[in-house]
């Protein structure tokens, strides 16, 4: 028998034997008495009166007795809630929505569900659709000054009279989801129907803008009526006197609120329809008036003369001839006429929906542009269609230029990044939990047809979808980057360069915030190298590594000029090791949060303490013992500027060197906090890297250190010899200096003393005569001019 049948054995037999406990702990105080008393317990049998008696005189966990429980029970009345619809509609017109323009979105979004609807209906029923007019699946608006009303028209379904008390005089009674519940009782094809509406509040927003709304519908089962509110607790339906004027479909009549005739303009309603309908399947035609020019033809007449024509009168007509001739060379008379047309709305169309090897790159950068409103062609874009817990089909571009302010924190004046639509209609384009922050540069859409909204479609009700969609819009922004990192043709290699150049900087941030994908973005970074000339990855470092290495060796500094010139890195390159240069400040950062690249090339700082070669040996016992007085010299005479003093392994050329200790900042990370415009003393003084003096014990400045204080002690040029060793030191390792001036007062010394002259020299004094004349020139010459 195996292990787990004996425990399960185990299992069942501590069951069966516990479970007369357990059933006695959990039964009533009745069955207690009871089963004593068969048991032979003196416990006296209650009679059931009794027991009844008793247990109405418990008290329930809602303070009443079971008695006091029945009664009132028995006594109560039951009424129905009575919603007031009053305040129900202001909650609704006031709370739900915080964008007043939205009234259009969802109008139009009704409309376009009113035309699917009657496709779908026409594919299964013959003249559905009917002739002329009606076959015209489009939207039309349009706005009248005049009486302060704007009209949406629809050639949509329509509503019969209990469509419309149904739908619009039952608040929360969508006719969208009762259309889809008959297609899904009857076929399976109702699963291709991508309608918007489903909670049936989207058309009270209109009382956003409007104080009185009218409805008039007609649906080929049915006459036309007309419904009419002013959100208030009522409304009314009444048959339309003019019998059928629209065929089949809706018309909306919204009646403006004084406040809200601003949106009667045409350029007002034509930024909404294009913000948030653009993409709508079908045409949204809006009633324009414009002014435009009309060349105006002059009729001329030639007068007829019988009289004969004397001498004087062929002059005549010659000169008419050439007056005529010049009137011909002028501009032709144009005059300004008012003129009125159905104007499509929505001519960009969502090619996202289109098999993405029937689009060709020019239409990707064409839709670029009217998306972003951008002048200039985008780096490389990527199409895509996410597929699993949420659908959704997405196009991702990478500008040509960074956006301005990109890395604000402020984000101020931060241009919108990815737009978000549901079904084809707009939602928002500011939803920074779509894509994490260091990939706010991207710009795109992303639309899916079953993401979960709230009752507004300003929201979203569950985080889960939407971690789903930004994790899968990250993976593929990535291999995007990837693939352009990987194309070597010329035009690849110059886009790669100015993506490196405009987001370098990004994928370092993404780094540090992307703990996911940090092993992919690592492998994306470029950095200066001591062996190339041209920014290189870890990968082709890792290529060009000695035998026996398995460090990545680097260090971080403003310019790789002055890197290449530190101290901190001879060692390194004279015994044929690599050196990257980090020169971006969140370079540090990055590096620290990777801490190995590949999971396997330990990343190492050259300049902290205890880095050593593979090749290295053990410290020379005999040097360090040597130079032991002057270590410990240097240790007690620079006490508060460095944690100690040692003998270096890393220096060849150089006499000294200050390195950081094995944890806390470095120099580099240590400038860029000073430089930090809200940096305190207070902050700075935790904040400060370890500092440890390196001492090259083969210079010749350090031997002759040694031999001075093993004399005397106390001697003063040992002494101002190990401050200048430590500021000079500190500078070259990238340190800054807590007193520059003494620094500079040191270096004139030396200045003096190597032009022979006494370094105790003072300047010479300023002649207090001289001062007192200047003072009393100004005087006489005022004198002189009263």
């Amino acid at each position: 028998m195996k292990v787990e049948d004996v425990l399960v054995v185990f299992i069942l037999v501590a069951a069966v034997c516990y479970m007369p406990a357990i059933q006695a702990e959990q039964a009533t105080p009745s069955e207690t008495t009871v089963e004593a008393n068969l048991k032979g317990a003196k416990v006296p049998l209650k009679t059931d009166d009794e027991v009844v008696e008793r247990e109405e005189q418990a008290i329930t966990s809602d303070g009443f007795s079971v008695a006091e429980r029945k009664a009132i029970e028995s006594a109560a009345e039951k009424f129905t809630f009575q919603a007031e619809v009053n305040r129900l509609m202001g909650i609704i017109i006031n709370s739900l929505y915080s964008n007043k323009d939205i009234f259009l979105r969802e109008l139009i979004s009704n409309a376009s569900d009113a035309l699917d609807k009657i496709r779908y209906v026409a594919l299964t029923t013959p003249g559905a659709l009917g002739e002329g007019e009606n076959t015209k699946l489009e939207i039309r608006i349009k706005a009248d000054s005049k009486n302060k009303t704007i009209t949406i028209t629809d050639k949509g379904i329509g509503m019969t009279k209990q469509d419309l008390i149904n739908n619009l005089g039952t608040i929360a009674q969508s006719g969208t989801k009762e259309f889809l519940k008959k297609l899904q009782d009857t076929t399976d094809e109702s699963s291709n129907m991508n309608l918007i509406g489903q909670f049936g509040v989207g058309f009270y927003s209109v009382f956003l803008v409007a104080d009185r709304v009218s409805v008039i519908s007609k649906n080929n089962d049915d006459k036309q009526h007309i419904w009419e509110s002013t959100a208030n607790d009522s409304y009314t339906i009444s048959e339309d006197p003019r019998g059928d004027t629209l065929g089949r479909g809706t018309q909306i009549v919204l009646h403006l609120k004084e406040e809200q005739e601003d949106y009667l303009n045409i350029d007002t309603l034509t930024n909404i329809v294009k913000r948030y309908s653009e993409f709508i399947n079908y045409p949204i035609y809006l009633w324009t008036t414009k002014e435009v020019e009309r060349v105006v033809e002059e009729e001329t007449k030639e007068e007829e003369k019988t009289e004969e024509k004397t001498e004087e009168d062929k002059l005549k007509v010659e000169d008419e001839e050439e007056e005529k001739e010049s009137e011909k060379k002028k501009e032709p008379k144009k005059i300004k006429e008012t003129v009125s047309e159905w104007t499509l709305l929505n001519e960009n169309k969502p090619i996202w929906t289109r098999p993405m090897k029937d689009i060709t790159k020019e239409e990707y950068n064409a839709f670029y542009k009217s998306i972003t409103k951008d002048s200039t062609d985008p780096l490389d874009s990527i199409h895509f269609l996410g597929e699993g817990e949420v659908d959704f089909k997405a196009i991702l571009y990478v500008p040509s230029k960074a956006p301005e302010n990109l890395y604000d924190p402020k984000k101020e004046n931060k241009q919108p990044a990815l737009k978000l639509y549901v079904r084809r209609v707009f939602i928002t384009d500011s939803m920074d939990d779509l894509m994490p922050k260091y990939l706010l540069f991207l710009r795109g859409v992303v639309d899916s047809d079953d993401l979960p909204l709230n009752v507004s479609r300003e929201v979203f009700q569950q985080n889960k979808s939407l971690e789903v969609i930004k994790k899968k819009l990250v993976r593929k922004a990535i291999a995007l980057f990837q693939s352009m990192s990987e194309d070597t043709t010329e035009e690849g290699k110059t886009k790669w360069q100015n993506f490196l150049k405009e987001y370098g900087v990004s994928l370092r941030w993404g780094v540090v915030e992307d703990r996911l994908n940090r092993t992919r973005l690592s492998k994306l970074l470029r950095f200066h190298s001591s062996k190339t000339s041209e920014p290189t990855s870890f990968d082709e470092y890792v290529s060009r590594m000695k035998e026996g290495q398995k460090e990545i060796y680097w260090l971080a500094g403003d310019s790789k000029e002055t890197l290449e010139k530190s101290p901190l890195v001879e060692k390194f390159i004279k015994r044929g090791y690599e050196v990257l240069y980090m020169t971006d400040a969140i370079d540090e950062y990055s590096i620290t949060a990777l801490e190995k690249y590949d999971g396997k090339y330990k990343l190492t700082h050259v300049g902290r303490e205890g880095v050593k070669l593979p090749e290295d040996k053990e410290e020379q016992k005999d040097a360090v013992e040597k130079f032991k007085p002057l270590t410990e010299f240097l240790s007690k005479h620079l006490t508060g500027k460095i944690d100690k003093a040692v003998v270096s392994t890393r220096l060849t050329k150089t006499p000294s060197a200050i390195v950081a200790g094995s944890f806390g900042y470095s120099a580099h990370q240590e400038k860029i906090v000073k430089a930090q415009a809200l940096s305190t003393d207070k902050n700075l003084t935790w904040m400060k890297a370890r500092r440890i003096l390196e001492i090259n014990h083969r210079h010749p400045i350090i031997i002759e250190m040694l031999n001075r204080i093993t004399t005397d002690a106390e001697d003063p040029v040992a002494a101002d010899t190990a401050e200048l060793l430590y500021e000079t030191a500190a500078l070259h390792s990238g340190f800054s200096l807590e007193d520059p001036t003494h620094f500079a007062e040191r270096i004139h010394k030396m200045i003096q003393l190597s032009l022979n002259l006494d370094p105790e020299l003072k300047p010479e004094e300023e002649v207090e005569e001289q001062k007192d004349e200047v003072k009393e020139e100004p005087k006489e010459e005022n004198k002189d001019e009263l």
